[in-house]
């Protein structure tokens, strides 16, 4: 069964320039101007992956509101922002909020497809199994790649599909030196290194909720990032 695209996007030649590209390559497309039928229909039923604008009609943060709704629904949803605003302080609250990848409209749509093709790839990985063990532990780290979920000291941290891999990529080499283009090899996501650093601090923040000490993953100035028991 094709795989389904919501594009949630105001301006309507962008919008159906876009979902055409997508058909072409075999998705089923779903395709929405306004936050609120979109969010109509997600509340019903969730597409594959999902691919946001932040300004809708008068409502300029409405796709940054829209982020945080379906991560709330699902944490292992591909959700895309793709828009015109492409300014560091956007592209990390988007990130913030969840979003596995930030995009300008700039981007060339056979990028667009790449990006979108290596998210699905991810979800599919985790589906097969492919690390080949189910339930990995490390310390009082716990990662159940089969169903998606971590959880330290038995406490259940709720991460995104994108921030997950990242987990998982760190901890299975603990007191390894992995740098960002390896995390971005390992966690199959294609992004530059501030969009890791993002992931990297969301994550801490994420563990440090559960337990205020954490201080498992460790910056190696000029390197990249390690596992630490």
């Amino acid at each position: 069964m094709a795989r389904t695209i919501a594009i949630v996007e105001d301006e309507r030649a962008i919008r159906e320039n876009y979902a055409e590209a997508f058909v072409r390559q075999g998705y089923q497309v779903k395709a929405y101007a306004t936050r609120k039928s979109a969010m109509e229909q997600f509340r019903a039923r969730l597409p594959d992956l999902v691919i946001l604008d932040i300004a809708l009609d008068d409502d300029v943060d409405a796709g940054f509101e829209m982020c945080r709704e379906l991560r709330t629904a699902s944490n292992a949803l591909p959700i895309i922002f793709l828009t015109a605003r492409d300014s560091d302080y956007d592209a990390i609250s988007g990130l913030r909020l969840g979003a596995d990848d930030y995009l300008s409209k700039d981007t060339s749509i056979p990028q667009i497809l790449a990006r979108i093709s290596t998210l699905f790839r991810r979800v599919e990985a985790l589906r097969s199994g492919e690390n080949g063990q189910d339930v990995q532990q490390v310390g009082e780290l716990s990662l159940d790649v089969d169903r998606v979920q971590v959880a330290w000291a038995s406490k259940p941290i709720e991460l995104t599909l994108t921030e997950f891999w990242i987990v998982n990529a760190l901890a299975k080499r603990p007191g390894h030196v992995k740098t960002r283009d390896q995390l971005m090899d390992d966690a199959k996501v294609l992004v530059d290194d501030t969009t890791i650093t993002s992931h990297i601090k969301r994550i801490r923040k994420k563990f440090k909720a559960a337990d205020p000490d954490f201080g498992c993953i460790e910056t190696v100035y000029g390197m990249g990032y390690r596992w630490v028991r």
